[in-house]
């Protein structure tokens, strides 16, 4: 296992059940693909594309706003 993925996975414990509940089920989305590529699942698919939509248009957030971001997710 690699080191990212070991320090994710100790921040993921830190999180409330119904979170890890939610990691879990992306990650076995991403293992049961193998090494085929990920498909975002149909659910998720508007906001990726909203997200692509904003890169863009050039609608980013400072750097400022991502850091206080982080720190509200425990990231």
């Amino acid at each position: 296992m690699t080191k990212i993925l070991e320090d994710a996975i100790a921040k993921v414990r830190k999180l409330p059940e119904d979170r890890q509940a939610y990691v879990a089920q992306v990650l076995e989305q991403i293992a049961a693909a193998g090494s085929d590529p990920f498909t975002v699942p149909k659910e998720h698919r508007a906001a990726v594309l909203e997200g692509l939509e904003q890169v863009e248009s050039g609608e980013f957030v400072n750097d400022e706003e991502m850091a206080a971001l982080w720190k509200k997710c425990g990231l």
